[in-house]
């Protein structure tokens, strides 16, 4: 068949058109999000929002929590628990496969399990699965947990941001064989990862999205510029001045949440001049919390009362346990009793994603007043968090993301032998209370152990929390389904579909 000149030209017009839709088409089904370069891809050892957020992506948990703190099963079908509230017993979903092809088995859970588990791996989740006797499995589809100690989290637990379930053996995870929604197509370390929807996901309907790809900047301006011209879809976990730009602008929505998640102050209590409790009572009266909230928070968000048990935790937080109050005399007094009349100088790091830059320059101006000369290290955040670096300086700012419970925390980062006891604090009678607060299925008695935990922290803790922070995004109106979770990185994009 032959075509004149003229119509050879409609037809190539036609041609290029339907092409240029398709392209359109693809690229409407294709979420692009600004994340920080991860350094980390072994789930056991994820640390930052961007790691977290590639391998919720990547695999799956047996245990998710919703956007509203509350449990939601993933992985796990159905959960027994026995009368004795020791036992739980996990029905797995039928039809789940990792994406080499293979088959999800009760043995992949009980081995992702073990090795978080095991002292020898050195990994974080050791002492929070420490209460954890034995895991078998009990049938062709479910498994067995027995507790040595009865733990009303313990669902919580199982939905820790490491729990993500592996296949049994798995050492180089370079692969990326998850159960999850997405399947990583490429992965260029300083550039992104690009992912496709996994069309065999055992939940129908999901995802939404033909693919997902995390493109990974350096800095929140850069991410925010890149959103602005088009480049990506969304931009997160930016400081609120810049979230606040952001509102109102054609073409994005604007989303933020109330959290618990806080920016922890922190002097390590095991070296000088952390090691004299009256130095870190002298900062606390050096801090105007009411100013920092206002300066750096812009008022969004809520004050903190240097205890990681936040307003958002209806029935344990006690409103009654207020900070040290801002006193710069008394915060000179203490100075001086603890042997710095002349003044002390000193290190404070900080990563440089959110607010934190702005929090430790903050703090630079207000304790000078009382002779504190505060030199300030901004750090890359996977520098910071990079081969424990965060836990080793004596003055630090650390993120701690959102929970949806807050023995986590004192589990985690405030007992004696906590595997991110990042200020080294131990006080025998404060473990006690944890051990109370994490077993009793008592409500008044473990509401009374987390008063009295609070009380502990704001007077003896080396620890000053200023504020809990929302959680803010800015994405493109051109997608739907996006459900911002309180912990960024635990946002689930499945949901998410072009409008």
């Amino acid at each position: 068949m032959f075509f004149s000149h003229s119509a050879r030209n409609k037809l190539i017009l036609v041609c290029s058109l339907l092409i240029l839709f398709s392209v359109a088409a693809a690229a409407a089904g294709t979420f692009r999000v600004a994340m920080q370069p991860p350094t980390r891809i072994d789930p056991a050892i994820i640390d930052s929002d961007s790691e977290i957020a590639i391998a919720n992506a990547v695999y799956d948990y047996l245990i998710d929590v919703n956007a509203s703190n509350g449990i939601e099963y993933r992985l796990a079908e159905d959960v027994l628990i026995s009368e004795d509230g020791l036992t739980y017993t996990i029905i797995l979903e039928d039809g789940v496969r990792f994406h080499d092809g293979s088959p999800l088995v009760p043995g992949d859970v009980v081995w992702t399990f073990d090795r978080l588990r095991d002292p020898d791996n050195g990994f974080p989740t050791a002492s929070l699965y420490a209460n954890i006797e034995s895991i078998d499995v009990v049938g062709s589809d479910r498994v067995a947990f027995t507790l040595h100690e009865t733990n009303p989290f313990f669902l919580y637990d199982l939905a820790d941001n490491h729990a993500l379930i592996l296949k049994r053996g798995t050492s180089d995870f370079s692969t990326f064989n998850g159960t999850g929604p997405f399947i990583v197509e490429d992965y260029r370390p300083d550039d992104r990862i690009l992912m496709t929807a996994n069309d065999a996901y055992f939940i129908e309907g999901l995802p939404g999205l033909d693919a997902l790809q995390f493109i990974f900047f350096a800095d929140s301006v850069a991410a925010v510029d890149a959103l602005r011209g088009g480049q990506i879809d969304m931009a997160w976990r930016m400081p609120v001045t810049q979230y606040v730009s952001l509102q109102g602008e054609p073409g994005l929505i604007t989303l933020d949440v109330p959290t618990n998640g806080f920016d922890l102050v922190r002097l390590r209590a095991d070296q000088a001049p952390g090691d004299n409790p009256l130095v870190i009572q002298a900062l606390k009266h050096a801090t105007d919390r009411e100013s920092i909230f206002q300066l750096v928070q812009l008022g969004a968000g809520s004050i903190g009362y240097d205890t990681p048990i936040g307003p958002l935790y209806e029935g344990f937080f006690d409103p009654s346990v207020e900070p040290l109050p801002f006193d710069l005399d008394r915060a000179r007094t203490l100075l001086a009793q603890a042997g710095y009349a002349d003044g002390l100088s000193i290190d404070l790091y900080a990563p440089d994603t959110g607010d934190r830059p702005q929090l430790a320059v903050v703090l630079k101006e207000q304790w000078a007043h009382v002779g504190v000369d505060v030199n300030v290290i901004i750090e890359p955040e996977s520098i910071y968090f990079g081969e424990n670096h965060w836990m080793d300086v004596s003055l630090g700012i650390t993120n701690w993301g959102s929970r949806p419970y807050p023995q986590f925390y004192l589990n985690v980062m405030l007992a004696c032998d906590a595997a991110w006891n990042e200020a080294r604090f131990c006080n025998s009678e404060f473990d006690a209370l944890i051990r109370v607060a994490g077993s009793t299925l008592d409500a008044a008695a473990r509401q009374a152990a987390y008063s009295q935990i609070q009380q502990i922290l704001v007077a003896e803790g080396p620890v000053i929390i200023p504020y809990f922070w929302p959680q803010v995004a800015a994405y493109s109106n051109q997608f739907a389904g996006l459900e911002l979770k309180a912990f960024a990185g635990r946002t689930d994009f499945r949901t998410v579909f072009a409008q």
